[in-house]
């Protein structure tokens, strides 16, 4: 008996220190992106991104959790607006402020994320005239802490975020081209 053990035991703090070399040589940075493209101008689609009150209408974590809280600062568009939420688990706690705006072609966001872990991330738009259509780029980077390396050794970061991303731009393309 004392010798199973001794095997299960093994094996498992081999698996763990699998797991954690395999962490240990993940990516230091993460980033996702997609693009689509609408049939609008800049003008149309920048003011849909930069309220941050116009996201419910179009972002796909509003969706998730219809019954979240939340909180607008008293800025809500444009350099210094914020909103925070506190959801279920599908769209957990967090807080973003536009750090940066350039109309019509661009908006910055910085985001905090509180649970269901800590993390801060930088979401971009880019806007740009593409012939008569608009192309969107929304893009998510940051740092990956060792709690994401270790997610990333099970879980792919651009298969779990890009089609929220995809859903969120189809629906922010859906919204545009009224």
């Amino acid at each position: 008996m004392r010798r199973v053990v001794l095997v299960i035991v093994a094996l498992f703090a081999l698996t763990l220190g699998g797991v954690v070399a395999l962490a240990s040589i993940q990516p230091d940075e993460f980033r996702v992106t997609r693009t689509v493209r609408i049939n609008a101008t800049p003008d149309r689609v920048y003011p849909l991104i930069n309220d941050l009150r116009g996201w419910q209408s179009w972002s796909p974590y509003e969706k998730k959790d219809p019954a979240m809280k939340r909180t607008f600062g008293n800025v809500t568009a444009g350099k210094g607006a914020s909103y925070e939420w506190d959801g279920d688990s599908n769209v957990g706690k967090g807080r973003m402020e536009i750090a940066e705006t350039v109309p019509p072609s661009k908006v910055v966001i910085d985001l905090h994320f509180m649970k269901p872990f800590e993390g801060r991330s930088t979401a971009e738009f880019l806007i740009s005239q593409n012939g008569p259509p608009t192309d969107v780029t929304w893009t998510m980077h940051g740092p990956a802490q060792f709690i994401t390396k270790i997610m990333c050794v099970f879980f792919d970061m651009d298969k779990m975020i890009g089609p929220d991303f995809e859903v969120g731009l189809a629906n922010l393309k859906t919204i545009a081209e009224k």
